[in-house]
């Protein structure tokens, strides 16, 4: 059976090898997280709470020895790392204390002497997580899932196996029983058997569009619930009243962010004509500041891309795009894993960079000649996860929270996830909501109670 490797992005020649666990271990597994749900679930929010606060904890008290986990593994800047960690800790927390609430009975008035709708867990969830933010998927997913009475089984990505093993040894030591939450050390080539497991109720994936389809279809095939967040190609708006300080400050940490690794990262820069004179050379200015280096240096701001392939994956759909019209005025150079950061102008869609998403440090710019312009080139993807718009009218940002095809829309900050706000996207970006009430209630089953 073939090994799980993690391969340190910065240093390629360190490679940990993990064994995958046995076909008869993942069986006990499966058949553990299913008898670990009948009594897990008879436990009260009280107790659950005492529990999630426990690994709010240990994750804060924690937060730099697993960021050092993180970055040694997919090539995060440590300062990242950290604060992903204490993210973390902040969904944890958010759970802990609203749950009960989120979760809370609710009467209706009918002509039933009594009718109420209750919420109960439905039992072992598998979720199926990626590399580039190995910790906060993670726990975005079992914070609500946990607090809701299920149990949880990670089937983490393959690189990333000593995320998935801290993970893991976190729940144990906050309290969770054996088999309330557990690591699935399996490749993907073993994840249709477990979603067919008659112990696994619903699955939640966060990954690629091509993984969302593989694990819908085989959801589908046993009539269980998936929840897709897959990829993003945001539109970062400005228009001409902007305010040009805010913009520019805020455009790096959008895009560049995990080295641009990240769903909801700004991808496509739609600069309305008149401000994208002055815009553009500020831009290139700031991003030529940018630190690149070893990601366990406390002053580095871009690490390595997560792989040698992912970088040069990055070098193709860039390639492509300037053999096609696009102007490269910063970057374009791949060393290894490393992509330096970049700034294309001149994109049309038909290009990789504005049709495909970029997963690296690039930023795709092109000129709109009116807010309408603007919105119908966010609205031109195949992706609807969220976009920003940088504008002081009102009028404008009504336009792009009633037109915009998203499932979010920022105005005036960059978009992010938010423990009190639902996240999720349309077309091909996925379907359902995590966080917040609706994601919460995603896995759980909404029983009408009926009373004469």
């Amino acid at each position: 059976m073939a090994v799980l490797k993690s391969i340190n992005p910065f240093d390629p020649s360190r490679i940990i090898n993990y064994p995958q666990v046995s076909d008869m271990n993942l069986a006990v597994q499966l058949g553990r997280s299913h008898a670990s749900f009948s009594t897990y679930r008879q436990s009260s929010f009280e107790e659950r709470a005492q529990l999630m606060t426990q690994v709010a904890l240990i994750l804060r008290e924690g937060s730099r020895e697993y960021a050092e986990v993180i970055t040694r593994e997919m090539g995060k800047p440590i300062s990242e790392a950290a604060a992903e960690v204490k993210k973390c800790a902040w969904v944890c927390e958010y759970y802990a204390a609203n749950a009960a609430l989120l979760l809370e009975e609710k009467v209706v008035e009918t002509e039933a002497e009594e009718s109420r709708v209750i919420f109960e867990p439905l039992g072992s969830i598998l979720a199926i997580m990626p590399w580039n933010f190995p910790f906060w998927q993670v726990f975005r997913f079992a914070a609500p899932a946990l607090m809701a009475g299920n149990t949880v089984l990670l089937k983490h990505a393959s690189n990333v196996q000593a995320c998935a093993s801290a993970i893991e040894t976190i729940f144990k030591e906050a309290g969770f029983e054996e088999g309330v939450f557990q690591n699935l050390a399996i490749g993907s080539d073993r994840v249709a058997s477990v979603i067919a497991s008659e112990y696994v109720k619903a699955v939640s994936l966060t990954g690629s569009e091509e993984a969302g389809v593989a694990v819908a279809t085989e959801a589908g095939k046993h009539l269980k619930k998936c929840v897709l967040e897959l990829g993003g190609s945001n539109a970062f708006v400005v228009l001409n009243d902007a305010n040009r300080e805010l913009t520019l400050n805020l455009a790096i940490p959008a895009r560049m962010q995990n080295a641009g690794q990240s769903c909801i990262a700004a991808k496509r820069f739609i600069l309305e004509s008149w401000i994208a004179e002055d815009f553009v050379p500020l831009l290139v200015k700031k991003v030529e500041q940018l630190v690149v280096g070893d990601p366990m240096d406390e002053n580095t701001q871009v690490g390595p891309l997560v792989s040698k392939k992912q970088a040069m994956e990055v070098e193709e759909q860039v390639s492509k795009s300037v053999s096609m019209g696009a102007k490269l005025l910063l970057g374009g150079e791949r060393k290894g894993a490393f992509y330096l950061p970049t700034i294309l102008t001149g994109v049309k869609p038909g290009m990789p960079v504005f049709d495909e998403e970029v997963f690296g440090p690039v930023f795709a710019v092109m000129e709109a000649s009116s807010p309408e312009d603007a919105l119908e080139l966010s609205n031109r993807s195949n992706f609807g996860l969220g976009m920003q718009l940088f504008t002081s009218s009102e009028q404008s940002a009504e336009l792009f929270i009633r037109g915009a095809e998203e499932g979010a829309v920022f105005i005036n900050n960059m978009v992010k996830s938010d423990p009190r706000l639902p996240f999720g996207g349309t077309k091909r970006s996925g379907y359902g909501r995590e966080l917040s009430e609706e994601g919460i209630r995603e896995f759980v089953n909404i029983k009408t109670i009926w009373i004469d």
